[in-house]
């Protein structure tokens, strides 16, 4: 009889690649993991990998085998889990991941009302949150921008934010209006080099997009301050002279409480996605319904 060990581990392998990341995911050592496909194999009787250097290719054998069984594991492995939560705490903890200013500004407010979640929260951005879903280090988190080499993690959409620049309210734009009522794009972005300006970081993510979708070019501006907190930036401008790329998302309240302004909304649209992203094999669905409503409830966009 076949252990269910070596479909574990099959499955593994060939979602994953390789040994080593199978054997890491499931968190077993890789001669064990090598010893299980080769008793799989064994059994079945035909290769159900070519052993490349650097990753696994399922033979047709493998990929017979891996379609006639995958939903039945898949099954089993949430069964597994949803059973473990249930004993071990009938209210889980789920480990959310999420950038700090989307929690700070419109969630941690109302986590107390929350009497059935509970949640261990990490900020972070796309990529390191992306990773931790991955690695299983996170269970779900609201994603920035889609993995283009990951292909395990369902990501669906929550919001659309749109970008714009902002200045403090008392700022005299009145030159930068004029140009842009006359539809003078050369000479506004002119004006907007030479001011003083802040962002997240020294590659411009946000500012990139903007300028890109707007004047079609790379922006080349003379940063005043790069500081790594969103939040920060609006309130460095809200007491200066300065400009920033900010979205109505990152920048709702600091607008609705006249912080900031919108100095430009641009020409054209400069928008991103936000997602909800997890892996749908080792999350139960009634804990993405509950994360996923938690989020939407309290995170209007207008």
């Amino acid at each position: 009889m076949v252990n269910l060990e070596w479909y574990r581990t099959f499955k593994a392998i060939y979602q994953y690649g390789t040994l080593t990341r199978a054997a890491q995911e499931l968190m077993i050592s890789q001669p064990n993991m090598s010893i299980q496909l080769a008793s799989l194999e064994s059994y079945i009787g035909k290769p159900l990998f070519v052993r490349m250097p650097r990753k696994m290719m399922p033979t047709e054998y493998g990929k017979q085998l891996y379609t006639q069984i995958v939903e039945s594991i898949d099954n089993l492995e949430r069964v597994e889990a949803e059973f473990k939560r249930t004993v071990l705490n009938k209210a889980p903890t789920i480990r959310f991941g999420t950038p700090s200013e989307i929690f700070t500004n419109y969630l941690s407010q109302y986590i107390g009302q929350q009497p059935d979640l509970n949640l261990t929260v990490e900020y972070g951005l796309a990529d390191g949150l992306t990773e931790k879903l991955i690695s299983n280090d996170l269970d779900i988190a609201i994603i920035t921008r889609q993995s283009k080499s990951d292909d395990t993690l369902t990501y669906e959409p929550l919001f659309t934010e749109s970008f714009m620049i902002v200045c403090n309210p008392a700022m005299d734009t009145t030159v930068f209006d004029k140009l842009i009522a006359e539809n003078d794009y050369t000479a506004a972005e002119k004006w907007l080099k030479e001011q003083k300006w802040y962002a997240y970081g020294n590659d411009l993510p946000l500012v990139r997009r903007f300028w890109r979708e707007n004047f079609k070019k790379r922006p080349i501006l003379k940063l005043h301050a790069t500081i790594p907190d969103n939040d920060a930036i609006l309130n460095a401008v809200s007491n200066c002279d300065g400009l920033a790329v900010s979205s109505d998302l990152i920048a709702g309240k600091a607008l609705k409480s006249k912080l900031v302004r919108i100095l430009w909304q641009g020409h054209t649209p400069a928008t991103n996605t936000l997602y909800l992203a997890y892996n749908k094999g080792k999350v139960q669905p009634q804990y993405i319904d509950q994360i996923r409503s938690f989020i939407t409830t309290y995170i209007a966009i207008k």
